[in-house]
């Protein structure tokens, strides 16, 4: 059963989380960590958000983000 859709307002903080399938590590190394963090960078000056705060393990991820 799929997730409802997120609710959208302006100035909402999102938990937004990533996790691998089954609980597979999805980021291996500090490298993979890195490129993450590069990707998530680029895409927030593409598409305007801040994030105020962030985890990342090695088989996920937790952003919170406005």
């Amino acid at each position: 059963m799929p997730r409802k859709p997120r609710i959208e307002y302006p100035g909402a903080f999102y938990h937004v989380m990533c996790r691998g399938n089954n609980g597979e590590f999805n980021l291996r190394d500090d490298e993979d960590k890195e490129l993450y963090l590069f990707l998530i960078e680029k895409y927030k000056e593409r598409y305007y958000f801040k994030i105020y705060a962030y985890c990342i393990m090695d088989n996920h991820v937790h952003m919170l983000i406005v």
